[in-house]
């Protein structure tokens, strides 16, 4: 059974799976006794798997001429085609809205972006299951393309650690790149991934019930944390009773966004390197504790604001606040702390959340669910200008550090400065479509930022005021619908895909 699903095209099954995972706010509308949203979600899962099953027959005998190729132009289209089938459903259970605002939703939910354009309170609960059953989905599909499509072209990260050109496999690169059709190691890593990854989630959601969460929030949380989509069936932390223990519950898991290591599973990741000397592990690390840092020496040195707080009861909480927050946003989930207030007062800034900008930009882990310029990338270009800096005062000194340690300094920079310079102008190119369809500059700049880093909750937090998606017109998020896409992709990916060199296999 196995075999036959592995060789028919990525995009059936990806639909199959799609249409079961209808049936699961179905059942939990059923049992919630709201028949309307429970049709409308079972009478699309069904109508979905009949069209699955046409066109499994319709393509049983396809093999197509380059196998990688295919596979890869399947990721593009899985984000293309999938959100108008998830849509299905979600039109059917709110019909006050329209197709196109549901396409909007689902594709952000996929993308692991979590932008989204609707109060808490207007979607049903199986409607809110549904947006976090997506964004769950999404998380894993990224993961298996990362280890069994991205990583044998050396794409999404895999370049940095190889040093290859991007797009062409070779052998001995890493584990994962020797000789083996892609439908073998799709079948392969998604066996090893699937387990340990609803394993984790169903961990976290048991803890979090365990601290005395609400159900459904519980589980929506424990999805987008482990999905990095930051979609939650309330006002995120905001709606949790748990306090700092669901924070702290969640912080804990995030690190399976940070590093590829922590996932137990063999892959692009070097086991004899402990997880506390993780380059990425380390540089994380820094980066959540100099934001909080920032924010609060700028209130002691700057502001010197001491009347209003009591120093002593608010530290805790505003230092807390600004940890859980930028290791959220640094993970491109999204999670705003409930204590993240009282840290922008801490600080005097009037818009704190421009840090969460660029702390989305940097973004997590390769071969993670999380989105941004990636940590490795980072940590190359940083390790790179370590290296001239040291030549500059010892011009006849020799790097050192071993051969992977060289070739991430020299080509993987080289690979790592190509994609930051693709993905600013991304950012710029995005930012300028916006512009011309009326959006105000400053608006542009973080919706552009929140759609290429897959972190949408960005839009509430980033300015002094929230930024709603539900205002802007179809036009906008046609754009805004672009820039989530090649954001998860990354630009690489698409380059490699449609570039002229491909054709003639």
């Amino acid at each position: 059974m196995l075999t036959r699903l592995a060789h028919l095209p990525l995009i059936v099954v990806l639909l199959g799976a799609t249409a079961l995972f209808c049936w699961l706010p179905a059942l939990h509308a059923l049992v919630l006794r709201d028949h309307g949203v429970a049709r409308a979600f079972f009478y699309s899962g069904g109508t979905l798997l009949v069209l699955t099953v046409m066109l499994a027959l319709a393509t049983a005998a396809w093999t197509p001429r380059n196998a990688a190729r295919s596979h890869l132009a399947t990721l593009v289209g899985a984000y293309v085609l999938l959100p108008l089938a998830m849509a299905l459903p979600f039109a059917q259970a709110v019909p006050s809205t329209s197709f196109a605002n549901a396409w909007f939703e689902m594709l952000s939910s996929f993308t692991t972006t979590g932008a989204t354009g609707y109060d808490p309170e207007r979607l049903p609960p199986s409607v809110h299951l549904w947006r976090a059953t997506v964004g769950w989905f999404g998380g894993f599909y990224i993961l298996l393309a990362a280890y069994a499509v991205l990583a044998p072209l050396n794409l999404g990260g895999a370049e940095v650690i190889s040093g290859r050109v991007p797009g062409r496999g070779a052998t001995g690169a890493t584990q994962i790149t020797r000789i083996a059709e892609p439908a073998e190691r799709i079948t392969r890593y998604a066996l090893a991934i699937f387990p340990i990854y609803t394993g984790l989630t169903l961990i976290l959601w048991v803890a979090l019930l365990i601290a005395g969460e609400n159900g459904l929030i519980a589980l929506s949380h424990a999805m987008g944390t482990l999905s990095t989509s930051g979609i939650s069936a309330g006002h995120g932390m905001k709606s949790s009773v748990t306090g700092v223990a669901g924070e702290a519950l969640i912080l804990v898991f995030l690190i399976f966004a940070v590093t590829r290591r922590a996932l137990p599973f063999t892959g692009l990741a070097d086991r004899a390197v402990p997880l506390r000397r993780d380059p990425e592990v380390r540089l994380a690390a820094l980066f959540i504790v100099v934001v909080p840092l920032v924010l609060l020496l700028r209130h002691v040195l700057v502001t010197r604001a001491y009347d209003g707080l009591n120093v002593l009861s608010g530290i805790l909480g505003t230092l807390w606040g600004a940890i859980f927050t930028a290791a959220s946003f640094l993970t491109t989930t999204g999670y705003e702390s409930a204590y993240w207030g009282s840290a922008r007062l801490w600080s005097g800034l009037e818009a704190p959340g421009m840090m969460l900008l660029g702390l989305a930009i940097i973004g997590g882990g390769v071969a993670t669910t999380a989105g941004g310029v990636k940590l490795l990338r980072v940590y190359a270009l940083f390790r790179h200008g370590e290296r001239e800096l040291e030549r500059i005062v010892h011009p006849s000194s020799v790097g050192g550090q071993g051969s992977e340690a060289r070739r991430m300094r020299r080509e993987g920079a080289y690979m790592a400065w190509i994609f930051f310079m693709l993905f600013a102008m991304s950012i710029a190119v995005t930012i300028l479509v916006l512009s011309m369809a009326g959006v105000q500059f400053q608006n542009a700049l973080v919706l552009s930022i929140a759609t290429l880093t897959t972190t949408g909750p960005l839009a509430d937090v980033a300015l002094s005021a929230p930024i709603g998606y539900d205002q802007f017109p179809l036009s906008v998020k046609l754009v805004l619908g672009t820039a989530m896409i090649v954001g998860r992709l990354e630009t690489l990916a698409l380059i490699v895909l449609f570039a002229p060199a491909g054709w003639r296999h």
